[in-house]
């Protein structure tokens, strides 16, 4: 039994359920990225993960788990647990399930001496590691070309299946291309008519809220569509997802809908799919032939960090000054001390007085400074912590502006560094516009 759900489109879908293995992954020691990475693949091919469970390494909790997964889908992948120690009970767990027994393959045990004589670990295999050699009555196995942990594929009468995987991601993701991933293309065959095709518009500068209260007006544009909202330190991600019979009839509704959201969302658009601001910000910088220096307070260096990290970026970017105290940014940037007395160090009027006075010192076509209160000290009734200033020179013409952003210090500091690449993209715009 291998479920296929109606979903959009008129297409069907294939449904599995992932079980993921392993104390550590409760606990929170180890992150769980084989789920992630196999939701991708699989939706590649029109199958999806309709449930994700992590449990530990106890034999009933994984048998408990997998029989429920059973009832529900009849299909399900299982990471980790393979291993040769004694909390390694992903097979036997998933053999009683089936009602199956256990039994030694000879074939993995010579595989297995063979791996450990080649990498010079003596003769003779360790008792533990003919653990990974047994396997359940009627199992196939799958091929570990990254590892010693072989992979098992067990399925019953009805056509019910559990494939079980390593937990090592390396490995993990190995034998699903090399061994799993053809197994279920074959098994979907002309049934895989479900094809998922998804796009990213991205944007900055606003909230999820506000996001979705403008989208509200073209709901219509993205019926049969799914739309994701991803919030980060950087913006608010749009995934578009649509299920179709080719990745054609996807890819040309996707392409239609993510106009709509642009055209819709406007300027706080920045990109598309794994778009990076900086490089926006970049590319907009040689399109007008201009220079760009900086000049940070609360950030410090950070904005500059991220600008240099892309290749390139010493054809548009001359530098900038870390103004950390008031005596810097009075005597390396020209910032008058009635500013700072009347308005402070984090301030517009501040932000304004650096921006120009980088910009005049290094001859740059355009600047961009920031000041603020990054925390966890320092804040003021009138100025708590993530007060920042951003102020953006533009040959002489200033803009600026003061926000409460939100988060520890790290991210206060990100998401200021973000705000001004923003505002810089926004003075290129406005400028190459007119």
């Amino acid at each position: 039994m291998w479920t296929a759900a109606s979903r959009g489109c008129g297409s069907r879908a294939v449904n599995v359920e992932l079980v993921t293995i392993g104390n550590e992954l409760l606990l929170g020691f180890t992150l769980d990225s084989n789920g992630a990475h196999l939701a991708r693949e699989l939706a590649a091919i029109g199958v999806s993960i309709v449930r994700r469970t992590s449990v530990g390494d106890e034999a009933t909790a994984i048998a408990a788990v997998v029989r429920e997964a059973l009832g529900r889908t009849g299909a399900v992948i299982t990471t980790g647990g393979l291993g040769p120690t004694s909390d390694d009970l992903t097979k036997p767990s998933v053999a009683a399930v089936f009602g199956r027994s256990m039994r030694l393959d000879e074939g993995i045990v010579e595989a297995l001496r063979q791996r450990w004589i080649s990498r010079g670990w003596g003769t003779e295999l360790p008792a533990a590691n003919t653990q990974q050699a047994m396997i359940p009555d009627g199992a196939s196995i799958l091929v570990n070309r990254h590892g010693s942990a072989p992979g098992i594929w067990l399925e019953d009468e009805r056509a019910r299946w559990v494939a079980m995987l390593p937990g090592v991601p390396r490995e993990m993701r190995g034998m699903f291309a090399d061994e799993l991933l053809p197994k279920l293309r074959e098994r979907l065959g002309a049934s895989a008519t479900a094809v998922v095709v998804s796009r990213t518009v991205r944007t900055t500068g606003i909230s999820e809220s506000l996001l979705a209260d403008t989208l509200k007006p073209v709901e219509s544009a993205l019926a049969g569509l799914s739309l994701a909202f991803l919030p980060g330190w950087a913006g608010v991600d749009l995934r578009l997802t649509s299920r179709g019979r080719s990745a054609g009839e996807s890819a040309a509704r996707l392409d239609s809908a993510a106009a709509v959201l642009r055209t819709t969302i406007g300027s706080s658009v920045y990109g598309a799919e794994t778009d990076d601001l900086v490089r926006a910000v970049l590319e907009r910088l040689r399109t007008a032939g201009m220079t760009l220096v900086v000049a940070e307070s609360c950030t410090g260096g950070l904005l500059g960090s991220r600008i240099t990290a892309i290749p390139g970026s010493s054809h548009f970017f001359l530098g900038g000054v870390i103004a950390y105290s008031n005596e810097v940014k009075a005597t390396h940037l020209g910032v008058g001390d009635n500013t700072l007395i009347k308005h402070g160090a984090v301030s517009e009027a501040t932000a304004r007085e650096m921006a120009s006075g980088v910009r005049a010192r290094y001859r740059a076509d355009l600047a961009v400074s920031i000041t603020g209160v990054a925390g966890p000290d320092g804040g003021t009734p009138e100025k708590p912590v993530g007060t920042v200033c951003v102020a953006v020179d533009l040959r002489g013409v200033l803009t600026s502006a003061r926000r409460q952003l939100i988060g520890d210090r790290e991210e206060v500091r990100l998401r200021s560094t973000q705000w001004a690449l923003d505002m810089v993209r926004q003075a290129l715009d406005r400028d190459l516009s007119s």
